[in-house]
């Protein structure tokens, strides 16, 4: 039986504006509903993409909210890479063609939640 997930991300302003929006994303019919913990060594980590089946179509990086090492985002170990916040939650909408990406600690980080939806 397969896992169906509904992603969305709601923004709630207040103050000089207040609003509320939600974005939703497709629905997954085939989503792994794969929860993971991981440690990252520093420098570069290779984070594969959960297969056998289900197809993620996005993840969720959640860092430990101690966390000060800085975290890159790439595609490939050479690349310059985008610096993600050290303890904010990062969604990002994948491809289906995407088996894996690599995330550059600048220091060890313990407890990175991987939520793949």
């Amino acid at each position: 039986m397969s896992t169906v997930c509904t992603r969305s991300t709601t923004l709630t302003y207040t103050g000089d504006v207040t609003a509320t929006q939600t974005v939703a994303a497709a629905q997954n019919l085939a989503s792994p509903g794969v929860i993971e913990l991981k440690n990252l060594a520093s420098g570069a980590n290779t984070i594969t993409v959960p297969s056998g089946g289900a197809v993620p179509t996005a993840v969720t990086i959640v860092p430990p909210a101690n966390n000060v090492a800085t975290i890159l985002l790439k595609a490939l170990t050479g690349d310059t890479g985008v610096g993600l916040h050290p303890t904010d939650p990062t969604t990002l909408a994948l491809a289906n063609t995407v088996t894996s990406f690599v995330l550059t600690a600048g220091a060890a980080i313990t407890g990175v939640r991987f939520i793949w939806s």
